[in-house]
């Protein structure tokens, strides 16, 4: 997903590396499929805003910008179809897209046929220049439209819950706030997630970032199997929540896992000290008062636990485990 690291730039003639356009996007297929993100279970490039001209053809299609997409956008998913990744493409469900670029309100059926047989295999639409008021009804038309090509493409919408995006930046204080209201909010989301249908806090797993230029650490976060395993684990089960802190410094989230165990984050937002931080087995789903601990980020197992797993978490540092019940037959 290239919104967060590439924005909106459009000038290739100052920037040509990291312009928004074809070259861009071959290249960063060209290292998912060679730099082990492939194997890693990495499959979709997507593109965002920015991809479109400002003017539809004479029949009412989109088309791409013809300077940065010289190719078009099918010879682009040809492309990534041949490195044996999946291609997405961005829209807007209003009048204009976020950046103003033409939106599809008036285009839908026409427009996502027309992204069907350029071969697009996920669609990102946001809902910038329309009424809120009109997504219970636009979106699932949209939907409908999307099913009668006869493609199947994953479908990433803002409805319902339009404009979580508001405070996302790259900063520490943005992504704790959104972390926030995931978790005040969680009992509404928990009931509707699940296979086929992804909250953003337990949607497949997305990379907005250079892969030509990335720190060694970065790049072994993001290839980390074992938490990988955690975010693609078939149960499907959205994580949660469990205990805050009266001060909001520590939290305690769980998700079950199809295996019967328990991955468990520990994370503290303290600055100024590494802070010991507890979680109950009972509190998070754990069945037994004995389990077993493994360190899901230093890759090494713990040993057994009594009722509790506890550890020391760093500054602004997390602590994940996966945990296994231990049952004693009488």
């Amino acid at each position: 997903m290239a919104w967060e690291r590439f924005r909106c730039n459009i000038d290739c003639d100052d920037d040509p590396q990291n312009c928004v356009s074809e070259k861009l996007f071959m290249q960063m297929a060209d290292r998912i499929a060679e730099d082990g993100f492939q194997k890693a279970g990495y499959k979709y490039v997507c593109i965002d805003d920015c991809w479109a001209s400002y003017n539809r053809t004479l029949e009412g299609d989109l088309q791409p910008d013809p300077t940065r997409f010289p190719s078009g956008i099918k010879k682009l998913a040809d492309y990534i179809h041949s490195k044996g990744l999946k291609f997405g493409l961005y829209a807007d469900y209003g009048h204009l897209t976020c950046e103003r670029y033409p939106g599809s309100i008036d285009y839908i059926q026409q427009d996502m046929q027309l992204f069907a047989d350029w071969g697009v295999d996920y669609l990102k639409m946001d809902g910038c220049f329309a009424d809120p008021l009109t997504f219970d009804e636009g979106y699932p038309t949209v939907t409908r439209a999307l099913n009668e090509t006869g493609r199947h493409i994953v479908f990433s919408c803002s409805w319902p819950a339009y404009q979580v995006w508001g405070g996302m930046t790259d900063s520490w204080l943005s992504m704790v706030r959104i972390v926030e209201w995931y978790g005040d909010h969680q009992h509404e989301m928990i009931p509707v997630a699940g296979p086929g249908q992804w909250n953003d806090p337990d949607q497949p797993l997305m990379m907005s970032n250079d892969l030509r230029d990335i720190a060694p650490w970065a790049r072994e976060i993001l290839l980390n199997m074992e938490v990988i395993d955690v975010n693609q684990d078939k149960l499907g089960k959205m994580g949660r929540r469990v205990t805050q802190s009266p001060r909001r410094f520590t939290e305690v989230w769980c998700r079950p896992l199809h295996d019967g165990s328990v991955a468990v984050v520990l994370s503290s937002r303290r600055a100024d000290q590494p802070i010991h931080i507890e979680a109950f087995f009972h509190e998070v789903g754990l069945p037994t008062i004995m389990a077993k601990a493994r360190d899901l980020f230093e890759h090494k197992d713990l040993g057994t636990f009594k009722k509790s797993f506890r550890a020391k978490v760093n500054p602004s540092g997390v602590v994940m485990v996966k945990l296994s019940p231990i049952h004693y037959e009488l």
